[in-house]
């Protein structure tokens, strides 16, 4: 491992209320079906809720994975060899890299990327304690963005982008084809991008895991809201809106909404929107895939599937691409 874990965190600035956001949330806003983009769930407040979700019985996804993750990685890591840097976009808590981390043979550096600076730090610091020689380098960004990742000091023989928890399933299907595009140019020729990926399966099951029982996915759709106001001086009235998921069988995905309980007027940036009662505000879609689809969605990024982790019912995969060599 590095012998430089004691180095100072280097850090970018989160992503403010800048032009760039104001037109895309007011032009969400402005569609017939009323959207809020996804990113703005992970403030600290809900990076916490998020945390809780993935503990939830209902919420099957994390418990798979890292099942999967535990029975793979070791081998993986072994056959990878010596001094890989990992990059992690939309790194939360970083959990699941433990395990990763644990199989690596000393990694050249963890760069986590994630739109919460407090949520961020916290991460990192229980990182350095975990892993003292290893350099850990967070950056606050939206990983959706162009961002300028900070160099290691020592330098990677292979870049891995690990991208797990089926985030990827947040975006539409062009969105994720470009996503997966960024993510084979952060790992250049020869890296790999190691992906959560969560398959189709009983609807039932589906909505189940959305609309927990105890009511934690509820409090993060509804503290989006919060967030906005917050960052753009909004006027939501959260008070105002219920939480409600369902499957859409023929998008593939599950649909969360934030549903108007009242006629109601909401001021965004200068401006006026007019939400009717029964109206919903479309906070997130959650893709579910076959695995046919995902390697072509892979290819049109310009990226090959070398291997697919399944657990043993077929619930969730683990997607390992390759950036071809040249």
């Amino acid at each position: 491992m590095s012998p430089y874990g004691g180095a100072a965190p280097r850090t970018l600035a989160a992503p403010a209320a800048d032009d760039a956001a104001i037109i895309e949330l007011l032009d969400g806003l402005s569609r017939p079906q009323k959207q809020l983009p996804s990113k703005y769930f992970y403030d600290a407040v809900g990076s916490i809720l998020f945390d809780q979700i993935c503990e939830l019985h209902e919420y099957y996804l994390p418990r798979i994975e890292t099942a999967i993750l535990r029975e793979r990685v070791p081998a993986f890591a072994r056959a990878l060899g010596p001094h890989n840097l990992v990059f992690e976009p939309g790194s939360g808590a970083s959990t699941k890299t433990l395990i990763l981390l644990d199989a690596l043979e000393t990694p050249a550096a963890y760069v986590p990327v994630d739109i919460s600076d407090s949520h961020l730090q916290l991460a990192a610091q229980g990182l350095r304690a975990h892993y003292p020689a290893l350099e850990v380098l967070p950056v606050c960004a939206d990983f959706t963005r162009p961002l300028r990742l900070p160099q290691p000091r020592t330098a990677p023989a292979r870049t891995l982008v690990f991208f797990p928890g089926s985030t990827i399933g947040n975006f539409q299907r062009h969105e994720a084809v470009a996503l997966l595009g960024n993510f084979r140019h952060a790992a250049g020729a020869g890296g790999l991008v190691i992906v959560g990926a969560d398959l189709r399966k009983d609807p039932r099951v589906l909505e189940r895991a959305y609309n927990d029982s105890t009511g934690v996915t509820a409090a993060f759709n509804l503290n989006m809201l919060t967030h906005l106001n917050r960052v753009f001086g909004s006027d939501f009235d959260v008070r105002a809106f219920r939480h409600r998921a369902s499957w859409n069988d023929s998008a593939s995905r599950i649909e969360m909404h934030l549903h108007s309980t009242r006629d109601q007027v909401v001021h965004v940036a200068g401006e006026r929107f007019e939400i009717a009662r029964g109206e919903t505000l479309w906070t997130e879609s959650c893709h579910k895939y076959d695995c046919r689809v995902f390697a072509t969605m892979a290819a049109e990024a310009g990226l090959e599937v070398v291997d697919v982790w399944l657990d043993r019912q077929s619930l969730f995969s683990v997607q390992i691409l390759q950036v071809p060599a040249t």
